[in-house]
């Protein structure tokens, strides 16, 4: 039989200053959270040889796991210095670049990508001591053609779409679509797609064994006349299947290990690969288009944001948000500003981008006032900043 190449992406998020707020009122849920992003590398330790997992940690994740305060908070739970150490191994994990504050980024005016993209850039470097990302995770895998020069921009190869929206532009099969990297153009700039196989990914994230898994990627590319990359995406720190503490009941000790183990005893020919491995083998045929769309969430399909756009509140919210960048980009062309206007604009700069935070507007309109509350503090550096500086 051929191999079949895995390429398991899992997104980690955690808005801005959450699991410190938590901590005062629901511990065991942080415990539970940690533990998931400890488990990782405990579990592949001794797999070096054959595990391959692809993560994208938005940067407001990695803000918090970083910062010395919270890691004394909760050093007796999980030494979170000594995870993000072991989340540098290359031979085990890959990381994809993403937004910083992870907003449904087709969602969020489109001069804000560019800092998204950039403060990203800037803590993942610090964190995981490299300058190159092959990848990019569009948060909440909320994609649209226009991001494609902003990405060739920032250096990345690939990004990650849902195969629900995924058009040939040359003829192919429906396996050919779904489980071949494929090429995108927007006005001049193309980017590499990988397909995220939006049916198997619903399983990694509810849970599944080993066999029905095996069976499935093998009935799936069956007819593949070519080297089938199978991708599964899903997040990696929601939903019991991946807080377990029971090994019997959870993704890496129960399911994962025993995919390793059987290839180790050639008894499969699923293959675990990073993505730009792949690509540096067998490169990316066929030309396709994107159509704008999400995930599917745990209410809605995902093709017209409703999961983010629902409730009148819900698009007053993102109004809002696009009002607010046109007020600071006018404050920002003063001439001759001083350098306490500088700092006020800064200040009530990463406020907006914050406010952007998908999960803002994902849970209906229960967090919908936390877009109001960092614009209302953005309004408030703008008009220190009118006045002249603080």
């Amino acid at each position: 039989m051929s191999e079949i190449h895995h390429a398991l992406v899992l997104n980690l998020h955690q808005p801005s200053c959450n699991l410190d707020d938590l901590l005062e009122t629901n511990e065991w849920e942080v415990k539970e959270i940690l533990f998931a992003y400890d488990r990782m590398p405990r579990s592949l330790w001794s797999y070096e040889d054959v595990a391959r997992v692809t993560l994208s940690m938005s940067g407001t994740l990695l803000e918090t796991l970083s910062a010395p305060s919270f890691q004394s908070r909760v050093y007796g739970t999980v030494d979170c210095g000594s995870m993000l150490w072991a989340l540098q191994n290359r031979r085990l994990f890959d990381i994809l670049g993403t937004g910083y504050y992870h907003p449904v980024l087709a969602l969020t005016p489109e001069a804000d990508w560019d800092d998204h993209l950039t403060r990203w850039r800037g803590i993942a470097k610090h964190v995981f001591w490299r300058s190159e990302f092959q990848g990019f995770w569009p948060p909440e895998m909320g994609f649209c053609m226009e991001l494609i020069p902003y990405l060739k921009r920032h250096g990345y190869r690939f990004v990650l779409v849902d195969s629900e929206y995924v058009d040939p532009v040359d003829e192919m099969s429906w396996q050919e679509l779904r489980y071949r990297p494929h090429i995108a153009e927007y006005e001049g700039e193309e980017i590499i797609v990988v397909v995220r196989d939006r049916q198997l990914s619903d399983a990694q994230l509810a849970g599944m064994d080993y066999g029905w898994f095996y069976h499935e990627i093998n009935e799936r590319t069956k007819w593949c006349d070519f080297p089938p990359l199978v991708t599964t995406a899903t997040d990696g720190d929601n939903g019991g299947w991946f807080r377990n503490v029971n090994a019997r009941s959870n993704f890496w000790t129960y399911f994962y290990r025993q995919a390793l183990d059987e290839i180790r005893a050639g008894n499969s020919v699923m293959r675990p690969t990073f993505i730009g491995d792949y690509l540096d083998r067998f490169g990316a045929h066929g030309r396709v288009t994107v159509r704008r769309g999400a995930w599917n969430t745990d209410e809605h399909h995902g093709w017209d944001f409703k999961q983010w756009t629902g409730s009148q509140a819900q698009r007053d919210a993102q109004v809002r948000i696009n009002d607010k960048y046109h007020a600071l980009a006018k404050a920002a062309d003063e001439k001759g500003a001083s350098d306490d206007v500088r700092q006020c604009l800064a200040e009530a700069r990463w406020r907006v981008l914050r406010a952007e935070t998908s999960c803002n507007v994902y849970w209906g309109e229960a967090w919908v006032y936390r877009v109001h509350g960092d614009l209302d503090a953005a309004d408030d550096w703008l008009n220190r900043a009118r006045a002249g500086g603080a």
